[in-house]
């Protein structure tokens, strides 16, 4: 007995010296990585290529210029890439080639949006801003890709680099999931700017954490005429506002008050003149849940209220789920290993106090493709800062980011692939 108890004793303190040691290889990894990036020509790199890409910003699927600076600056770093991958998307490859892969992605898109933030390098196009931080996204997974570059001996198998197109509303996540160079990824981790997290600190859970959604249109078709003979009309005004009430009344009326749902009509298009009824009236609006049952309920029920509120009102509707697209997305589901991993990283990169519990939210990110097909996990990134400005949500025109958030992006993201990579060798390599 007292021979065994030895060696459990010795297997129990090598085991410790080793964990130790993992640890403090990673403490000392993350330390680098971050006073690497905050280096002021590594930090005015990535600023100014943040930068570039917020003057220019361009709409799903069309982002030619950003592609061109993103292969321009893979072509600087010598790593190769393959492209076009769903039209305008690139994907780069550092390491052995060979497993375990892990792959970093950043989405490429801007929105249709007026920026009316007052800057040197405000939006030089009428119409479209990145309002949701998408430039801030490439600069930094550029960053990480020259960070892994100068690392790529001691990388323990591969890393791909998504830089993806279409996230806002085009699934470009399921376009480029298409494509076979991305079907031996083993994870993927994907970071996103967020506001309401102050500077310096990151946030995710485990599980859900973002919605599934959907978007649908309607034309409800009446008959039109002089609003002062409304009994020769079929009037789709009227049609309208009840479909919309109605609408409504799914999530007050017919969904388990314990279970989220919504369902938002956001715009209506009908009519030019007060004194005319119109022959159709337009609609649009999204729908979302944590299920996805949930979806598929709220999607048949929309499409019976719209349909039977016009009959009622002797008008016709058609509605358009945007199937093609294809929608809705899947519920954003983080794979609770890929999860911990990471949030131990930033742990040991920025310390415990920085690393937060993210709430679950409505808001949805077509990134659940990719945690349908693999671990997948999502993390924001604070900027927040209420001196700079930089608390404003998402998606609105005076969206503006603390550009202090781009190296701890960076950071996370290699940090994050070089020690995945070494925890996950195969057996048959260690």
């Amino acid at each position: 007995m007292g021979l065994r108890l030895l060696l459990c004793l010795i297997l129990s303190a090598l085991f410790l010296h080793h964990s130790i040691g993992i640890e403090s290889e990673l403490e000392l990894l993350s330390r680098e990585l971050l006073e690497s990036t905050r280096q002021p020509e590594f930090f005015d790199w990535m600023i100014g290529l943040r930068r570039r890409i917020h003057q220019y910003p361009e709409l799903g699927f069309e982002e030619h210029r950003t592609s061109q600076l993103v292969r321009s600056e893979l072509d600087s770093l010598g790593i190769k890439y393959k492209w076009p991958v769903a039209k305008t998307g690139v994907v780069a490859s550092i390491g052995s080639g060979s497993k375990p892969v892990f792959a970093l992605r950043a989405d490429m898109d801007a929105l249709p949006l007026q920026e009316l933030v007052e800057w040197e390098y405000k939006s030089k196009i009428d119409g479209k801003m990145h309002a949701c931080g998408h430039d801030s996204h490439v600069a930094m997974l550029l960053g990480a890709a020259k960070l892994l570059q100068a690392k790529k001996d001691m990388l323990k198998g591969t890393v791909k680099l998504v830089f993806q197109p279409g996230e806002e509303g085009y699934a470009g996540a399921y376009h480029m999931l298409q494509d076979g160079i991305l079907d031996d990824i083993d994870a993927i981790l994907s970071i996103h700017i967020f506001p309401s997290v102050p500077t310096g600190a990151i946030a995710s859970r485990a599980g859900p954490i973002l919605a599934g959604v959907g978007l649908f249109s309607a034309t409800i078709k009446g008959k039109g005429g002089h609003a002062a003979a409304p009994h020769q009309t079929r009037d789709p005004i009227l049609a309208t506002a009840f479909a919309i009430l109605s609408l409504q009344q799914i999530i007050s009326r017919e969904t388990n008050p314990l279970e989220a749902g919504v369902v938002t009509v956001g715009y209506m298009k009908g009519g030019e003149a007060a004194n005319v009824i119109p022959e159709s009236v337009t609609i649009g609006g999204t729908y979302r849940s944590l299920s996805m049952d949930g979806l598929s309920y709220l999607q048949k029920r929309i499409r019976e209220v719209i349909e039977h509120q016009a009959l009622v009102h002797h008008c016709s509707a058609e509605v358009d789920f945007m199937e093609e697209t294809p929608l809705p997305h899947p519920v954003m589901v983080n794979d609770e290993g890929l999860y911990e991993h990471v949030k131990q990283v930033g742990e040991v990169l920025l310390g415990q106090d920085n690393v937060q519990l993210l709430p679950v939210t409505m808001g949805a990110e077509d990134f659940s493709f990719f945690s349908q097909r693999t671990a997948a996990a999502i993390f924001v990134i604070g900027s927040g800062n209420k001196t700079l400005k930089s608390d404003k949500h998402l998606h609105s025109p005076y969206f503006f980011i603390d550009e202090e958030a781009l190296p701890v992006g960076a950071a996370l993201h290699a940090a994050a692939t070089i020690s995945y990579l070494e925890k996950n060798v195969p057996e048959a390599e260690m």
